[in-house]
């Protein structure tokens, strides 16, 4: 066996014990975005990769779907695995139907290996802008996946930072595939909610086939508290924009843990805790049935009621 790299200093690794969540997810609940890191002994990470995690493999996360109180998962492809997507469809295909995937591909990805991971349970590929993650992101290389993908119904999965929203917009509008958000394009929770900044982001919300996933508080949240320690009341700072979203595009809405949270660097918030947060994040029961059953059963496994 190959020597394993040692995880990048200072990683958090997932919670040891999450709270058991007060609040009971609505039957058919969705945890709309969380990942597999490894095993490495079995799943390498890939030589280009910006990070090396704890191993978090699908054991381990469909122990916490089941303790959280999920029935099912979307499992995303995570930067360190590159565009070997071999953990994540492991999970998949062992879920037994409860989970589908998202996965990263080449330009060169032939129709035969896009039919196979289709029939595998992937819905959607992802690409990444955020740079400290890549190297670079191809504009032309993208939108060549994105018309391959397009005719198996497949959406593209955007993770980019607000300030580069300006650059990247009329990119986004030119894909021929509906378009998911992760973490509510990642706002400086530090500016006013209705400001010039996140204005923008929801008009480009607006005009479009978007969805968002208004998940990751504790990746945005300047002044917290954190979710831990029984914290009823965290990430007070990124609620505004939550429910903003969440009030205005309540049928393209998504929500998900984001397990095993790479590359935080201030804390690693409880699960649980995270859970309970929903309920701040979506007031009425309509809202929550939306974000966590309706609209991510709508998207990953259509053809459902």
């Amino acid at each position: 066996m190959a020597d394993l790299a040692p995880r990048t200093p200072g990683w958090l690794d997932w919670h040891p014990s999450p709270a058991e969540p007060s609040f009971r997810l609505p039957s058919g609940a969705v945890d709309a975005h969380c990942h597999v890191f490894g095993p490495q002994a079995e799943f390498p990470f890939a030589p280009e990769r910006k990070y090396t995690p704890c191993d978090a493999g699908r054991d381990r996360l469909f122990a916490l779907r089941d303790h959280l109180g999920f029935e099912r998962q979307v499992i995303v492809q995570a930067t360190c695995h590159g565009a070997d997507n071999s953990a994540m469809l492991d999970a998949v295909r062992a879920s037994g139907g409860r989970a589908r995937g998202v996965a990263t591909v080449r330009p060169d990805v032939t129709d035969a290996e896009l039919r196979a991971l289709d029939e595998a349970g992937v819905r959607g590929v992802r690409f990444n802008f955020v740079r400290r993650l890549v190297d670079t992101s191809p504009k032309d290389a993208l939108r060549t996946i994105a018309r391959r993908i397009a005719p198996l119904g497949w959406h593209v999965v955007l993770y980019f930072e607000s300030a580069d929203l300006p650059e990247l917009e009329d990119f986004f509008a030119s894909l021929p595939t509906p378009l998911v958000v992760d973490h509510m394009g990642r706002p400086d929770v530090t500016k006013p909610v209705d400001g010039p900044e996140f204005s923008r982001f929801l008009r480009f919300t607006d005009r479009g086939d978007v969805w968002v996933k208004v998940s990751c508080p504790e990746r945005l949240t300047v002044t917290g508290p954190a979710a831990l320690d029984g914290e009823r009341e965290p990430y007070a700072d990124v609620l505004p924009f939550s429910r903003r979203v969440v009030g205005e595009f309540g049928d393209r809405v998504l929500w998900g843990t984001d397990w095993p949270h790479p590359n935080l660097k201030d804390h690693m918030p409880d699960d649980g805790l995270l859970v309970d947060h929903v309920r701040r994040i979506a007031v009425t029961e309509e809202q929550r049935r939306r974000l966590l059953v309706d609209n991510p059963t709508r998207l990953y496994w259509p053809g459902e009621r």
